[in-house]
């Protein structure tokens, strides 16, 4: 993939929209974490120190194309003011003669925060008329949403096409990080894709396998590939009529060449609950009543060993119910293990979705593996080999 470089780029003078994920948490008026404020802060630091003025382009909620009150970004401004250490401006629209005098006001290294884009209509059909009045407002183009980048919207691809364009400090990091884990990675490379469904990982399973030499399935995803091959799950959670497609995923990984890790043994119990009796069993060795919740240790002691003989790891999901204790101990081993290799030099560990990375945190190594994507939709379709509209018009 070849981009324009932001660093040493000529952007004395000149206006920078940047495309940011501002979609922050909020209790009350009130944001309750400021991680992707943060994660804008060395692009707008570039941009602003270069001499730029800095337009920031953001979308909150989804409004439908209809000014919510609720909806606006206003709130953002007090906390992201803080953040840039100098007072951010405002401008009450994203386009417009009323913003662009907000924008013609800004001194060289001032910042803008424009309000939300999903305001109007045009953003999300990616109207080239909205993307037009948008790329009226600057003269360069920087995306730093790499969360938004699944999307072909006015402001992630319209614009892009319309003025020079540049990926973020942000984006850039995570375009590296993702090529480094699939894109031309060191090998072996191995695969952990959990979670409780197969349906909702289908195209990411059946890309992987093309891809990885190694891949271990687990949480709720596993009991569907072991009824798929016979074994009784018990009460557990499966996808029963997904057993063929199951059996599919398993033949295409065998002409594939990549090795496949279903469950060893299992942790079951007969509730999900806290500190309830736990069993290990064997495969198939599962009562009616029982459910399974947790990959059991030979599985956690073999996925550990073939993490060991990779040099890359990619994870999506979790090896079990880890958010119940002790049904997190698979995860959790696994995790730490990673982070192990990781600070040893001996595994570059990549990691995205909302599930793994709250695994991640309750192991306490989130901040030990090589990335973390909160990039969520973005980094799944990325996994499943799809374009992602805001990387592509990105390339020059």
């Amino acid at each position: 993939m070849t981009f324009r470089a932001l660093q040493g780029a000529d952007l004395k003078g000149k206006t920078a929209l940047v495309r940011v994920d501002f979609n922050v948490p909020m209790d009350d008026g009130e944001i309750t974490d400021d991680t992707r404020l943060r994660a804008a802060l060395p692009t707008i630091e570039l941009l602003s120190n270069a001499g730029a003025k800095v337009v920031l382009l953001a979308h909150f909620d989804r409004p439908k194309g209809k000014r919510v009150p609720e909806m606006s970004l206003k709130p953002v401004l007090p906390a992201l003011s803080k953040l840039v250490g100098h007072d951010v401006a405002w401008a009450d629209d994203c386009i417009g003669a009323d913003t662009k005098a907000v924008i013609d006001a800004l001194k060289p290294g001032g910042v803008a925060l424009l309000e939300n884009l999903r305001y109007h209509a045009g953003e999300e059909k990616n109207d080239p008329a909205f993307a037009a009045e948008l790329a009226k407002l600057g003269d360069i183009y920087v995306n730093d949403a790499f969360s938004a980048a699944h999307r072909a919207h006015a402001s992630t691809e319209g614009v892009a096409k319309l003025l020079p364009a540049y990926p973020g400090l942000s984006m850039e990091r995570e375009l590296t990080a993702l090529d480094a884990a699939l894109g031309n990675p060191q090998r072996p490379v191995i695969g952990i894709v959990g979670g409780s469904k197969v349906s909702t990982k289908l195209d990411l399973l059946k890309n992987l396998v093309t891809k990885l030499d190694k891949l271990a399935i687990g949480g709720g995803m596993a009991n569907t590939f072991l009824y798929a091959q016979g074994h009784d799950v018990g009460a557990s959670y499966c996808e029963k009529d997904l057993a063929e497609t199951a059996r599919e995923i398993i033949r295409l990984a065998g002409q594939s060449n990549c090795k496949l890790f279903l469950p060893l043994d299992i942790v079951v119990a007969e509730q999900m609950a806290a500190g309830v009796p736990t069993r290990v069993r064997n495969l198939g060795n599962v009562d009616d009543h029982e459910r399974i919740l947790d990959a059991g240790p030979e599985t956690v002691a073999r996925l550990k060993r073939a993490m060991g003989n990779s040099k890359t790891l990619i994870w999506n999901g979790p090896l079990g119910v880890f958010e119940i204790p002790p049904f997190d101990k698979g995860t959790v081993e696994a995790a730490k293990e990673a982070a192990r290799l990781v600070k040893a030099g001996e595994l570059v560990a990549v990691a995205g979705g909302g599930d793994t990375i709250s695994a991640l945190h309750h192991a306490g190594v989130a901040d030990d593996l090589t990335f973390i994507s909160t990039a969520g939709g973005a980094f799944l379709e990325w996994m499943e080999g799809k374009e992602l509209p805001g990387v592509e018009a990105l390339k020059v």
